[in-house]
Order: C-alpha cells, then structure tokens, then sequence
C-alpha cells in the first residue's frame, strides 16, 4: 500500500514551512523530484538544488539523501511519495533495469500516486525496451515519459556540463529541457521512446572499448621505456586521441588531476556499471542480428576485473589487469 504524507521523512509541518519556496518558482517549473543518489545521482541532484533553491529527493541509502537536506532537499520515504509532492517532472537516475521497473511499477513506485501531466525523466542507462514500456505506462496513467540518459561521467555530473540523449515526443522533451539544462549543457532529441537509451549504448560501447585500447597502449609504451607522461601527451596530440586519453587517462603514472587512476581508481563509473551496459548493448544487438567482436573483447576484461572483486572501482581499473614485468 502506497504510504500517506504523514510517512515522510520530514515532519509534515516541515513540509508546510517549504510551501512558500515552491510558490516562489515559476509556475512553468513547478514542484521537482529526484531519485537515486549515487555518484551521478548526487551530483545531478546537488546541481538541480543550486539551480532550484529545493527538490524531493529519494534514495534506499538515508545517508545520501540526508546529505542533501542542507542543500535545500526535502527527503520523502518512498518513490510514491516522491511523486506525491513532485507534481511537475520527477527526475530517476538508478543502477539496473529492474530497479527502474521497481521505482516505477512497484507497490510503492512513482506510478502509483503520480499526478496526470507529470513529466518522468530517466536518466538512467537501461535497454531501450525497458524505456519503451514505461512510456507507454506513463501515458496510460496520463503522464509523460522521457528516456534520458546521460554522458560527461561523475566530473561532468558535478559540473553541471552532461550531455542528456533524449527519447520521448519532442514536445515533451522540450517541456523537460529547462530542468535538464540545470544540471548539463546539451539536450539531444534523438527519436521516439527508447532512442535515448539506444544513443547512450552506442556512446558507452565506444567508451567501454576505447578504454581498453588506451590501457593496452599505455602499458605497451611504458614497458618498452617511454615515459607514461610523454606519451600521453603524443596520444593526445594525435590521432589516437579520446576521452579515456585525455580526460580520464588510466594510467597513475600520468598523474592526471582528479581523475580515479590517481586515488586507487576509486570512484567514478564503476566497472560493474560499465559491464551492465556492454552486455544491453550486446542484447540489443543480438535482437538486431549484428555481430559486436570489440564489444565481446571488452566484456571478457571487465568480467575479469569484476571477478577479482574490482567491480566496484572506476572501469578505467581495467589497467590493473596485464601481469606485471618479469
């Protein structure tokens, strides 16, 4: 049973003392939620409370949500009531299909208690499918659905600088730019429902492999003596150039700031994360009858590094993997 407003996490007459602050926005924007709160999410989440003076936010870990509280967030006790109070758009950013599906479909999910017109965004990486089904449950229930997943990783997400891939009616997206603008720089409308999520698994197959073939390299070239700095440089100013290269470079060596090859590769997007979506994009594939041979190599060095009980650090740990010189 979906709970009452009396089950939030914050005392009701809490709530009632935040109405005047909702009343301040336009009424274009209107009431926001946002849940999932992991790297991304908390990120997002944080950028959309400078930009909004307050959200709904909800996580399944208390730590994370309350840390948003003196950001301006209202913490609610469920994915239904969040959709209770976020009458306008409510954001979702979560690991796996099946949670998206338990978030949305679920006894206490956002469908449940959702008020007609409001526009659900996922921002979540999740087989087009998925997204497409859930458009059609939004619009059943008489809301609307978005399918908008993300690129730009953890910096971009604290920056403010993602890029959203969008599917869903192209009123629809443009009603829901101004919000994802909050927390990036670039809306793309790709096509209908679930042509989000089919631009995200391409981005992420080339990310997946391009990854690999940088760790190949650096490894390649400090083993025959360059020096991993210098070469770095030569890759970026060449034509193997990429974002495993440039922003988020694998190797310690090259001491790039900030990035999680210089803190134990901790952080960032998790390799298990990364091996999720290698594998919808490989059965996204395989429902097209097209052969990925690079996108197979690279699910073998991530399942190794998830074996290892790595799955957790950055996917650019994948460097850990060649055996060390005799």
């Amino acid at each position: 049973m979906a709970r009452t407003l009396s089950s939030l996490s914050w005392p009701l007459h809490r709530l009632l003392k935040t109405s005047s602050r909702f009343m301040s926005m336009s009424t274009e924007s209107g009431q926001v939620g946002f849940i999932g709160l992991g790297n991304m999410g908390a990120a997002m989440a944080t950028n959309l409370l400078k930009a909004r003076g307050t959200a709904i936010v909800h996580d399944v870990n208390q730590i994370a949500s309350q840390a948003l509280v003196p950001k301006g967030a209202i913490v609610a006790a469920s994915p239904g009531d969040v959709a209770r109070l976020a009458s306008y758009a409510i954001i979702t950013m979560l690991p796996s299909p099946s949670i998206v599906e338990e978030v949305y479909l679920g006894e206490s999910g956002v469908l449940q208690t959702a008020r007609k017109g409001t526009i659900f965004i996922d921002s979540s990486t999740i087989d087009p499918g998925t997204a497409q089904r859930l458009a059609a449950e939004s619009k059943a229930r008489g809301c609307q659905f978005v399918d908008a997943p993300v690129s730009g990783g953890v910096v971009g997400a604290c920056n403010a600088t993602l890029t959203f891939m969008a599917g869903g009616d192209a009123a629809v997206v443009k009603m829901a730019e101004h919000i994802l603008l909050q927390m990036g720089t670039h809306v793309l409308h790709c096509g209908d429902s679930g042509a989000g999520q089919v631009a995200k698994l391409c981005n992420n197959l080339i990310l997946g492999i391009t990854m690999g073939a940088v760790c190949e390299a650096m490894h390649l070239g400090t083993r025959l003596g360059v020096d991993p700095k210098i070469l770095a440089q030569v890759i970026n100013s060449s034509s193997g150039r990429s974002w495993s290269s440039d922003t988020s470079n694998p190797c310690p060596q090259v001491d790039m700031p900030g990035v999680p090859s210089t803190r134990n590769y901790e952080g960032g997007f998790a390799c298990d994360l990364m091996l999720k979506d290698l594998r919808l994009a490989q059965h996204a594939a395989d429902s097209c009858l097209l052969s990925l041979p690079l996108a197979t190599s690279a699910q073998m060095l991530y399942t190794e590094l998830s074996k290892r009980g790595l799955g957790r650090k950055d996917f650019s740990g994948i460097y850990l993997l060649p055996a060390p010189p005799p």
